[in-house]
């Protein structure tokens, strides 16, 4: 057996169908596409519906700028605080792990609600009001730098 005895399967390959060759046949003329109308011509552009509105014009058009390296804060306000024991430090891995804050990420303590024992905070950032009643309290806070 040489390379050029080699032959495919038979049956494996099928002849290509060669449609609009002559008027006569099943696929002569109009070569299977029927009479006029926009699908027997050429061809029709992508994203084209018929006429209608197309959907990239439907769309509303975006507006404004989001800036993909902001910083997102995870929000724990001030009255969660209360859960910790008087005179204890509370770090970002305390809130985790009380289920105050998310798994990862920075946090904000917000200033929302009341506190009632003094604490030393550990966050990333904190709003005036809420720095304003951890003080008032008889705790400090701490802002971590990263």
């Amino acid at each position: 057996m040489k390379l050029h005895h080699l032959r495919p399967a038979e049956g494996s390959k099928k002849r290509k169908i060669r449609v609009g060759r002559g008027e006569g046949g099943r696929r002569g003329k109009t070569a299977g596409r029927g009479t006029k109308g926009l699908k027997a011509r050429s061809k029709v552009r992508q994203g084209f519906e018929g006429g209608q509105m197309p959907l990239q014009r439907r769309m509303p058009k975006l507006k404004g700028f989001r800036n993909p390296n902001r910083a997102e804060f995870t929000i724990v306000n001030v009255e969660r605080l209360g859960a910790f024991e008087a005179g204890s430090t509370v770090t970002p891995d305390d809130l985790r792990s009380a289920g105050l804050a998310k798994k990862r990420g920075k946090i904000k303590v917000l200033g929302q609600g009341d506190i009632g024992v003094s604490l030393t905070v550990h966050a990333h950032a904190f709003s005036i009001g809420a720095a304003e009643k951890i003080k008032a309290a008889g705790g400090s806070i701490e802002v971590i730098e990263s």
